[in-house]
């Protein structure tokens, strides 16, 4: 019995790593005129994409586009990987094929990312980031891709400052965001102020977690009371998790992400939506 489970994980573990890959896709020079900036979006494109020309998909929008996909140009060396991870769990059968725009980061990432303003660091640029998301990337993204657009199919994810950007953007606007995930958010902004000034349960799924080593837990088991206690119900509109051993880096991030993406995407029965 012992070899046969072998030789199935063996056999698993092979066809994984041989599993379809999604391909990537730059867009350079995205203008923001609410910043008055421009970066580039780093889009994932799932792998039935070009073999399933009706079909269209579920959007993740993601910050610190530059940390996604490369280890070359993630800011310590170390990406999240997330496009092979989401290769593998759609393998697994796991998770529905999704499109993410990884959105990149530029030199005012911590104002562009918080809202305003910590004592030390500032901070207060995230309503006209937010408003580059949505009335700027969001059109593009849904006139160029074949995406889902309604907010049922909708999700934002960052990590750090672009936990809480997520978390922000989503109470701002569940009309177009159904679920968002904040990993290893910095809840500790501005003296704890969103869990302080936390609004009204919404119709949104909050994923939130942090490491057990030095990443700010106590704060975000503080934000997950906060939650429980305006109503979310655990599991079914609030994941929380405490990784074991986890940290405040890219290399934790990729080891647990597995666990929102499976929970807003979990595979489903066969998509006959079309694109029209």
């Amino acid at each position: 019995m012992r070899r046969l489970i072998g030789a199935v994980a063996l056999s698993l573990a092979a066809a994984y790593a041989h599993a379809a890959a999604g391909t990537i896709e730059i867009l350079a020079d995205v203008a923001s005129p609410q910043l008055k900036n421009s970066r580039a979006l780093r889009i994932y494109y799932p792998p039935g994409y070009k073999d399933h020309p009706t079909r269209r998909y579920p959007v993740i929008y993601m910050h610190d586009g530059q940390n996604l996909f490369d280890p070359k140009t993630a800011a310590f060396g170390v990406a999240w990987d997330i496009g092979a991870t989401i290769d593998r769990l759609i393998a697994a059968g796991r998770m529905e094929e999704v499109i993410v725009v990884g959105i990149d980061n530029t030199a005012d990432r911590i104002a562009e990312y918080t809202p305003c303003c910590d004592p030390e660091h500032g901070g207060g640029k995230l309503a006209q980031y937010e408003a580059f998301i949505v009335d700027t990337i969001k059109p593009l993204i849904d006139r160029k891709l074949r995406t889902r657009p309604q907010r049922e199919y909708t999700a934002i994810m960052g990590s750090s400052l672009g936990g809480v950007a997520s978390v922000a953007i989503a109470q701002h606007r569940p009309d177009l965001f159904s679920m968002a995930a904040g990993v290893s958010s910095s809840f500790w902004w501005n003296e704890r102020a969103m869990i302080k000034q936390l609004p009204a349960r919404l119709p949104v799924r909050f994923y939130i977690d942090a490491g057990t080593i030095d990443d700010g837990l106590a704060d975000t088991e503080a934000m997950r009371d906060a939650m429980l206690a305006k109503g979310y119900v655990d599991g079914i509109d609030l994941l929380f998790y405490a990784a074991p051993g986890g940290r405040h880096n890219e290399a934790s991030w990729a080891a647990r992400v597995d666990k929102a993406l499976t929970w807003f995407f979990p595979r489903k029965a066969a998509d006959t939506d079309r694109a029209h």
